[in-house]
């Protein structure tokens, strides 16, 4: 009874007892025991089998409890001692707390005191300096006083020189002296409301414009409207006083500057008047010489009289390119039906010469000060793709006119400072590019048509017509030319332009001389396909007219890459906000188009070539063949049309063979099902027929998995989404076979297996199948009905049922006849 007793206590102790996983973790980190009574997970029964792992050892089971008995003991002790230990715990808590509570209370009273300590100390201090910051103040006042004084006196002194040394025209002085004065004058604002201030003030301010007046006055005197220049003595003076107008209002120098420019310019307003015949833009040097000749005579006579930041001759050439710009705009709309494209580009290349000498001699730091002209940004280098600048080769000035010139430095500020103007009259040169266009792509269409297409065997066979590079080096030319004269709606309208001639080179030249289809080759028979030889010729497309699409089709294919750079191009040059309007969207889908025609064509002449020999297979006596032979005639025939045309496709399409793998797998797309309808017409089939067939049938894909490189001394792997095209058709035509030679009784296993075979729940394709084993409507329709009843769900794709062999039980003679087929088709390969 005291056993069981036990046993139950220690479970209730076991269940109150239970730790979590957290706690127990954290006991075996502070008391660390290798007792397995210590364990978390210890188990009495394996515990007791250690001790007594055999009946021999239960002969020590006394001194084993005793040993137990006493650690208990002794646990319990350890135990009783650690909670009579812990009696006290609370009242010495309870001491220690109020303890420090105590010593808490006597600190705060000694920071307390501190304190105080410190504020009695700070006010001592405070006592001792008042009187030391009082003589701070003082200190501080007196200086300031002082100061303001000599300030004053300064002031009063400097206003009395200014007057005496204004009157006197003492320039020289009065500079100095008036930068002086004016710097004292900033030390009173604040006493302006003291009277004695505020009338130096006035005076300071009246001797200010009585000196604006009188320099304006010595200005007018020295070079008077009339355009008489006087130099010699009162050069000094007027330097001097430049140095003043530095000083004045900036309007008083901004006066002396325009007068100055005005008469320096108005022996040029008589000159190139508008009526005047050296005003017209053939004789537009003379301007440029003009000014050139008077920069010269400014810097002799006048280089030391203006201030170097003034920037007197850079601002006289700016003064020059606004009003020539003016006049320019004035005579070209007056005279604007005798512009004539040769004119208007040499005017416009003689200007853009003079913008970029501009650009050398000066900096443009003084273009925002003169009103209506803008800073403009030059455009970027040329980094066209299409072409590498041409060499400069001697020729004609007419040619060199039409020639692009090299880009501008992206530095010059002054592009477009005259040039400008010519830009509302850029439609006679759009108008001028839009008809030589027109004329080159008339004359690539008459030359094509006098050469004819490219000829086999030469270097121009398969490759890119030399009218499409001189189509885009005239793009680069007429881009340049135009971004150089403006980057804006003329641009746009440029582009317009090569837009449209873009899809007249695609039509007319690409796709106008794209070989038309024709019905020749048709009526061939069994016995026409029996006498084939190898040389015999059944496509539509000669070996030439192979070439010429293989060479449009890489044609349009370099026009669509480079219209794509010429987009990107334009956009480069034309200002950011009409970036939007230029889209060569349209055109590069107009040559995608001609690519596609191109390989559909090519698709179309193969195709056409194979399908006599399909129809010569669908009309084969296939009841009749009596045993399995060799290929038939109409696979050699398909066969030999495939070696014959895609080597020569291949090796015209070298350059673009991403086209060449499109036109394979179009061909297998358009070839595969086309083989299959022609197996469905094959009826009926007999056993041997049907052997016949897939024999054909694996030597065809055979020949379609090596079609890209077929008559190629190069093997290369095809790209596994043709390969797989081609496993996926074909498969499907030998299952259909397959099917066929099954034997259709018993009718339920011949329905399964079609339905494993082909994974195709169409009725119209079982019923082809039956027809083409022979049997008779009310067999059919008896098997329909079962096919129809057999049927699962719709099923979700063609790929299940391709896989799986034709594993289905059937006799003995079937299966004899089927290994015999495939040891065949294994000996032939």
């Amino acid at each position: 009874m005291m056993e069981e007793e036990e046993l139950e206590f220690a479970e209730d102790l076991e269940a109150i007892l239970h730790l979590s996983p957290e706690v127990q973790l954290a006991i075996e980190q502070v008391f660390p025991s290798q007792d397995l009574l210590d364990r978390a997970d210890f188990n009495a029964v394996e515990y007791i089998n250690t001790l007594f792992p055999t009946e021999q050892s239960l002969a020590n089971i006394d001194d084993v409890v005793s040993k137990i008995r006493h650690k208990i003991r002794r646990l319990d002790d350890n135990i009783r001692t650690v909670v009579r230990g812990q009696t006290n715990v609370g009242q010495d808590g309870r001491q220690a707390l109020e303890e420090a509570q105590v010593a808490i209370g006597q600190l705060f009273g000694k920071i307390k005191d501190i304190k105080d300590k410190a504020e009695k100390s700070e006010q001592m201090v405070k006592e001792i300096t008042r009187d030391i910051k009082q003589l701070d103040h003082a200190k501080r006042h007196l200086t300031t006083s002082i100061t303001t004084l000599n300030h004053l006196h300064m002031l009063a002194g400097g206003v009395d020189s200014l007057e005496a040394m204004t009157r006197k025209r003492q320039y020289g002085e009065v500079a100095n002296l008036l930068q002086g004065v004016i710097n004292v004058l900033e030390h009173f604002h604040k006493y302006m409301g003291i009277p004695q201030i505020r009338q130096l003030s006035e005076r300071v301010k009246a001797a200010q414009s009585e000196l604006g007046t009188q320099i304006l006055a010595d200005f007018e005197e020295s070079f008077p409207a009339q355009g008489s220049k006087r130099t010699g003595g009162s050069s000094n003076v007027l330097r001097d006083a430049c140095l003043i107008a530095n000083i004045l209002d900036p309007r008083i120098k901004q006066e002396i500057i325009k007068k100055f420019i005005r008469q320096h310019l108005s022996e040029y307003m008589v000159l190139f008047q508008e009526n005047q015949d050296v005003a017209w833009l053939d004789k537009i040097d003379r301007r440029y010489a003009w000014i050139k000749r008077q920069l010269v005579d400014y810097e002799e006579k006048y280089g030391r009289m203006f201030p170097e930041e003034w920037c007197m001759t850079e601002r006289i050439a700016v003064e020059f390119c606004h009003i020539t710009r003016i006049e320019l705009a004035k005579v070209m709309r007056t005279r604007a039906k005798e512009i004539e494209v040769k004119l208007l580009l040499f005017a416009i290349q003689r200007t853009t010469n003079f913008e970029g000498l501009l650009a050398k001699r000066f900096s443009g730091c003084t273009l925002t000060d003169v009103p209506g002209v803008q800073r403009s940004v030059a455009p970027l280098d040329s980094t066209n793709p299409f072409l590498e600048d041409e060499a400069g080769e001697g020729g004609s000035e007419e040619d060199d006119l039409d020639r692009p010139k090299k880009p501008k430095a992206p530095d010059n500020p002054f592009h477009g400072i005259v040039s400008k103007c010519f830009e509302p009259h850029l439609y006679v040169y759009i108008e001028s590019q839009d008809k030589n266009l027109g004329e080159m792509i008339d004359r690539f269409v008459s030359d094509f048509r006098a050469q004819g297409p490219p000829k086999t065997g030469t270097e121009d066979g398969g490759a890119v017509l030399p009218s499409c590079a001189d189509v885009f080096v005239y793009y680069k030319k007429c881009m340049v030319q135009c971004s150089q004269l403006s980057t804006g709606e003329p641009m746009i309208a440029l582009s317009t332009i090569f837009q449209k001639y873009l899809r007249e080179y695609a039509w007319k030249i690409l796709s106008g001389n794209l070989p038309k289809t024709n019905s020749n080759s048709g009526g061939l028979t069994i016995k026409s396909l029996l006498q084939e030889k190898e040389g015999f010729e059944a496509a539509k497309f000669t070996v030439e007219e192979l070439c010429l699409i293989c060479s449009i089709l890489s044609t349009a294919e370099y026009c669509l890459a480079t219209t794509q750079q010429l987009e990107e191009k334009l956009k480069e040059k034309v200002d950011k906000i009409l970036v939007e309007r230029i889209n060569l969207t349209g055109e590069m889908d107009t040559f995608s188009t001609v690519i596609s025609n191109s390989i559909q064509l090519l698709v179309q002449d193969l195709d056409a070539a194979c399908d006599p020999a399909l129809t010569a297979m669908s009309k084969m006596p296939w009841q009749s063949v009596e045993h399995v032979g060799d290929q038939s005639p109409y696979v050699t025939s398909v066969i030999m049309h495939i070696k014959q045309n895609v080597p020569i496709i291949r090796d015209n399409l070298a350059s673009t063979r991403k086209y060449f793998t499109q036109f394979c797998i179009k061909f297998t797309n358009s070839f595969i099902p086309k083989f299959i309808n022609h197996l469905f017409r094959c009826k009926p089939i007999s056993m041997v027929g049907a052997e016949q067939l897939l024999l054909d049938t694996h030597s065809l894909k055979t020949v379609l998995l090596d079609l890209p490189s077929i008559g190629s001394q190069v093997v290369r792997k095809a790209p596994a989404s043709y390969t797989k095209i081609v496993v996926k058709g074909m498969t499907r035509a030998e299952m259909i076979l397959k099917v066929v030679m099954a034997p259709h009784e018993p009718s339920v296993v011949f329905v399964d297996n079609y339905i494993k075979l082909l994974a195709d729940g169409n009725p119209e394709t079982f019923q082809k199948t039956l027809d083409m084993k022979g049997l008779k409507r009310s067999e059919q329709s008896s098997m329909l009905d079962l096919f129809r009843q057999r049927l699962p769900t719709p099923p979700s794709g063609a790929d299940g049922g391709l896989s799986v062999t034709f594993s289905t039980p059937t006799p003995e003679q079937e299966n004899s006849r089927i290994r015999k087929l495939e040891k065949l088709i294994k000996k032939r390969l």
